[in-house]
């Protein structure tokens, strides 16, 4: 068995290459041998057919980027990834996220934005639907880099008219989890590890945005909110981020390829090994 991972080729400080490093080094204690390539035309479409070199050498795929296309054209070829194309594109974009969550998991009220408009009337409404500060989201962002708070309606035009062109939507900001959250990460649709995010100076609690993370021993109710939710988006991994609302746990995002550095260090749990051999387990099936 060998396996061949695939990173975003832009990919450049050392936390980013941590993920690929870790799974590359795991699996090969379990004797798969590993190779990490760029996601650089490893598929193409060449006189009407799918052309690729990937499943002549590798029995499945780590797939770490977030390119839609080529997860689709391997696929297609018969080769197991983990994740699979859907999930990776489901999760890609938050608005897809949350649509695909809807019916039964708890989330903040959430808003789909129109594209290329000015946002006079828009702004009202979501003032008196919402109230102040509202949640803005670029669709397509990680890190908690394109994720934004309007705390009246001048900062809200001003946000509406930057992103006008651009997929994002406006979430009801949940006061309760200000600066605070729970990053889960499941493998095979069960939470393996778990811990707190706090940030003092910001609503976002991100790490890499200078929050702090500390161990989360978490209840039966958050681990059944986590596991529906990788079961129904089909993650073989997955970071989920749970925020605390007043009455329980609501979704906030799901990352499918959620780096686990900090978690591994938080936690003193080996993130990498369990889910090298959640992937052999699964490929030998």
């Amino acid at each position: 068995m060998k396996a061949v991972i695939l990173i975003n080729p832009y990919l450049k400080t050392q936390s980013e290459f941590y993920q690929p490093k870790r799974i590359k080094e795991e699996l090969g204690r379990l004797g798969v041998p590993c190779d990490i390539l760029p996601n650089v035309r490893q598929a193409e479409i060449s006189e009407g057919e799918i052309a690729e070199s990937l499943t002549k050498t590798y029995d499945f795929c780590v797939y770490l980027d977030k390119d839609r296309y080529t997860p689709r054209m391997l696929e297609k070829r018969g080769m197991r990834l983990f994740n699979r194309a859907e999930a990776v594109e489901l999760c890609d974009d938050k608005m897809l996220t949350h649509i695909a969550l809807a019916g039964d998991i708890p989330m903040p009220r959430t808003l789909p934005a129109p594209l290329c408009y000015k946002g006079e009337t828009e702004v009202g409404t979501l003032g008196a639907e919402l109230g102040f500060p509202v949640v803005v989201k670029e669709c397509y962002g990680s890190f908690g880099q394109q994720v934004y708070l309007a705390n009246d309606e001048g900062e809200l035009a001003a946000l509406c008219e930057r992103l006008k062109l651009r997929p994002h939507l406006f979430q009801e900001f949940i006061e309760e989890s200000a600066g605070r959250d729970v990053r889960v990460i499941c493998i095979g649709g069960n939470p393996v590890a778990a811990m707190k995010r706090v940030s003092e100076s910001d609503f976002r609690s991100n790490i890499g945005l200078g929050g702090k993370g500390e161990p989360f021993a978490l209840d039966a109710e958050g681990s059944a909110l986590c596991e529906k939710v990788a079961k129904k988006l089909q993650l073989d991994y997955c970071g989920i981020d749970l925020l605390f609302g007043k009455h329980g746990f609501l979704v906030c995002e799901v990352n499918s390829n959620a780096f686990f550095g900090g978690m591994e260090s938080v936690t003193g749990i080996n993130v990498a090994r369990l889910y090298a051999e959640y992937m052999v387990k699964e490929c030998q099936k």
